[in-house]
């Protein structure tokens, strides 16, 4: 069985409450789980202590029954220590799709087309 530590979400519209949960990888986000671990409030400060609670014990054992963790919640597990920082890159996200490639290289194409007429009417 494959187990994930990961958020399950709770509250209501616009209101978010999430529960750290560890469950079978299968289950749907919300869906039944094996145990409670702790609880996420993204509503308070990042500063407060009741943002993020969870039961570390429980999520030590979870870890060495093999569960992995989501990628929220590793950032989690790494601010509380439990974790070593992995370091990120997702060089892709910053660049722009391709439509957006096309256009700037269509601008590009037609600004070196005025250009050089411009430039060969100086030289002259």
């Amino acid at each position: 069985m494959a187990m994930k530590i990961r958020l399950a979400r709770g509250g209501s519209k616009k209101r978010p409450f999430y529960a750290i949960v560890a469950s079978d990888s299968r289950m749907p986000r919300d869906g039944r789980f094996i145990e409670k671990l702790g609880t996420y409030n993204p509503l308070l400060a990042k500063d407060s202590e009741d943002r993020i609670q969870m039961n570390m014990e429980r999520v030590q054992y979870w870890l060495g029954q093999g569960a992995e963790p989501t990628d929220r919640v590793a950032r989690f597990l790494e601010a509380a220590g439990v974790k070593p920082k992995t370091e990120r890159k997702n060089m892709k996200k910053a660049e722009p799709g391709k439509k957006a490639q096309e256009r700037a290289k269509e601008r590009a194409d037609k600004a070196a087309a005025a250009e050089a007429p411009a430039e060969e009417a100086a030289s002259e």
